[in-house]
């Protein structure tokens, strides 16, 4: 790379640096491995964007590869998902898209050299027994991991071994009856490297390869190997794989392949979130959430539906950067993000959720009128909309308070406020039903505070929002929160389960709600700011005259608050 070196601005970059400087590698070329057998979550965005981000900052490639190398659970209904979500997010692999199955061949082929070699075995102890065989690591901090015992099979003979191995891969034998192991070390430490499981025989049908192959490799023996075929200098990892390092490197260094580099950083944890996929799998499965992407979910579908922006989550992975031990981020720090995105770019509207009805006694019946509300104060290009007024309003139930305490200062009987964009009113009466509910208020309004100011300068404390009765859409409104109750999920008591902190109050649906006429035809995907309440999207749920949103996140913002 002639060129001068970017900036090293974390560890990564770092070890890249070293890399470029001293003639180990002369470019920088990435990739990101998703298994095709669930949607994408927050936690791969950061690994995706990592790897695409520093190919990018080197002027370097980046590939998408899918590691479909278990076809018991994949499906090309998450490849296409996994696509769909990366170029949403922006991630570009121009024409470098691949597979594991495009390598199942030369993957075969090199394993065979392992054999003859004399690297590599077939055993026949079952699942169990290779597990018991293998051992146990030793508690940490108490000494030296004991040793394992090596598999009665380990000293087949090669001729065996690649008769084997070849009527393994004809499909002659039943799942679990052999498998290919490395020949490295029993009594290895690190308990990856005790005679690792390469193959295994697995007769289902592939969503690529249909019923061609009877054996498929593992990921710790597919992964370095695709990496190598396409060039991949930096296999950038998150930390769990650390472990895995060492067979990552056992397995290039013992074939003549091109030699990529493993490095591994801390990956996403969240407050209130669960980011295993198993975990996420067993939500939808027992209906805990409405599917994949239930805007609740962390996965890509469902933050999308929630009305997550490509640009807050790139925001959010770029603040959160590159660390190499583990941590938990604050969600709070994703939702700032979401409302610095939707607060430039989002056009306002009112809305009132629980709607009670104000009648303005002194406003002339069958009179109506449009006064000019501003789109987005954020952005003058956005421009001005006409909404509606009339004698009958609604705002929101809890803005009327009949005896308010002292730091109330909406509407209450013989109390003045401003109708934003439009007049101020007072409160004369509360009307109240056989139940002693409130269910109307009769106010007057001052004709001479269009635009909401007196001429006389007089000043209100309180402005509120409003929908004209008569030109009202009625929608649905679906509140959402943190799906889970506690910021961590797995902090249960001893016997319990994470799933016992599912929030049961993560979804309040609002039926009636009244909205601002032109809400009524709002494109799906369309993101609003309902005045005072926070950022809405509608949901694909949605049908004409019968909208629906999904609130996004509120206005409020502890966490800017607490950055101060």
């Amino acid at each position: 790379m002639s060129d001068p070196l970017p900036p090293a601005t974390d560890f990564i970059r770092e070890c890249i640096n070293e890399d470029l400087a001293g003639g180990r590698f002369q470019s920088v070329h990435t990739r990101f491995p998703p298994e095709p057998n669930g949607y994408l979550h927050i936690g791969h965005c950061k690994a995706v964007l990592t790897n695409f981000g520093i190919a990018q900052s080197y002027g370097g490639k980046f590939n998408l590869r899918f590691d479909d190398t278990n076809p018991t659970k994949e499906d090309v209904e998450f490849v296409d998902g996994i696509m769909a979500d990366l170029k949403w997010l922006g991630v570009d692999w121009e024409d470098r898209l691949f597979h594991a199955s495009d390598y199942f061949e030369r993957l075969y082929e090199l394993a065979v050299m392992l054999i003859r070699e004399g690297k590599a075995y077939v055993d026949s102890l079952t699942a169990e027994e290779i597990s018991e065989y293998r051992g146990t690591a030793g508690a940490k901090g108490k000494g030296r991991t004991p040793p394992g015992r090596n598999s009665p099979y380990r000293d087949r003979p090669v001729a065996e071994n690649l008769d084997l191995f070849a009527r393994m891969r004809d499909g002659e034998f039943e799942d679990g009856k052999h498998v290919l192991r490395a020949r490295i070390d029993m009594a290895h430490p690190n308990l990856n490297m005790r005679d690792p499981v390469l193959y295994r025989i697995t007769k289902h049908h592939h969503y690529r390869t249909g019923d061609k192959w009877r054996i498929y490799p593992m990921y710790d023996y597919a992964h370095p190997l695709s990496d190598s075929f396409e060039g991949i200098t930096h296999s950038l990892c998150s930390l769990e794989f650390e472990n895995h390092r060492p067979l990552y490197d056992w397995v290039l260094d013992n074939l003549p392949v091109f030699r990529s580099r493993q490095i591994e950083f801390a990956r996403l944890n969240l407050t209130y979130t669960v980011l295993s996929k198993r975990q996420l799998m067993q939500l939808v499965n027992g209906k805990l959430v409405s599917g994949w992407d239930d805007p609740r979910m962390p996965t890509l579908v469902g933050m999308r539906r929630r009305g997550y922006t490509a640009g807050a989550i790139r925001d959010f992975a770029q603040r959160i950067g590159i660390a190499k031990t583990d941590s938990r981020v604050d969600i709070q720090l994703l939702e700032h993000c979401l409302r610095e995105d939707l607060n430039a770019g989002a056009a306002r509207a009112m809305a009132v959720l629980r709607p009670l009805k104000v009648v303005i006694e002194n406003y002339p019946e069958g009179r109506e009128e449009t006064l000019s509300a501003v789109n987005n104060p954020e952005d003058p290009r956005a421009g001005t909309r006409e909404v509606p007024f009339c004698r009958e309003l609604y705002i929101e139930r809890g803005d009327f308070m009949e005896e308010p305490p002292k730091k109330f200062f909406r509407l209450a009987p013989g109390r003045e406020v401003r109708l934003r964009y439009a007049y101020l009113i007072t409160c004369r009466e509360a009307v109240k039903n056989d139940a002693g509910e409130v269910v109307e208020l009769r106010c007057r309004y001052d004709p001479d505070s269009r635009g909401g100011d007196a001429p006389d300068g007089r000043k209100v404390k309180a402005t509120l929002h409003w929908v004209s009765a008569r030109h009202s859409v009625t929608g649905e409104v679906r509140l959402y929160d943190h799906l889970f109750k506690t910021a961590d999920p797995h902090a249960v008591a001893d016997g319990g389960s994470w799933l016992d902190n599912v929030n049961p109050g993560s979804l309040e649906i609002v039926a009636g709600a009244a909205l601002e006429p032109m809400l009524g035809d709002a494109r799906r995907g369309a993101i609003f700011q309902f005045e005072r309440l926070g950022y809405f999207i509608v949901d694909p749920d949605s049908k004409a005259g019968k909208p629906v949103f999904n609130r996004s996140v509120t206005l409020k913002d502890s966490y800017a608050k607490a950055k101060a």
